[in-house]
């Protein structure tokens, strides 16, 4: 077992020079490892499956403006000022500037508020 144990030694110390048989059976291994090793091996890594934010804008043309309608979990509760804030905030990226005419709630069975109707226009 000497000679064997000293190769197998060499490769644990990472004693041989770079370009030797020795050298590229290593890079070789190492290589290997890390192309085939994810079929063999679960890591655990993949990305959490998260449900998307709830920010559906759905746009209708009303007579001079638009009717948006707004999931009520993406909006800020609170004062009149920070629902239109917040309102103004969802609505822009998908219409560009508007100003807000008027909203109201949009509630379900038990009262609980599920959307916004918002009226604008640009």
């Amino acid at each position: 077992m000497g000679q064997l144990g000293q190769t197998v030694k060499g490769y644990i110390r990472w004693t041989y020079p770079r370009g030797s048989v020795h050298y590229d059976v290593m890079v070789t291994v190492i290589l290997a490892f890390i192309f085939l090793a994810p079929l063999w091996i679960n890591f655990r890594d993949k990305p959490q499956e998260k449900p998307p934010h709830q920010t559906e804008v759905v746009v209708q043309q009303v007579d001079d403006g638009f009717l948006y309608k707004v999931d009520a979990s993406a909006v800020k509760a609170g004062s009149d000022a920070d629902i239109r804030e917040s309102l103004v905030r969802i609505i822009e990226p998908v219409a560009g500037d508007v100003t807000i005419d008027r909203y109201e709630t949009v509630r379900d069975s038990k009262h609980n508020v599920v959307a916004y109707k918002v009226w604008a226009h640009r």
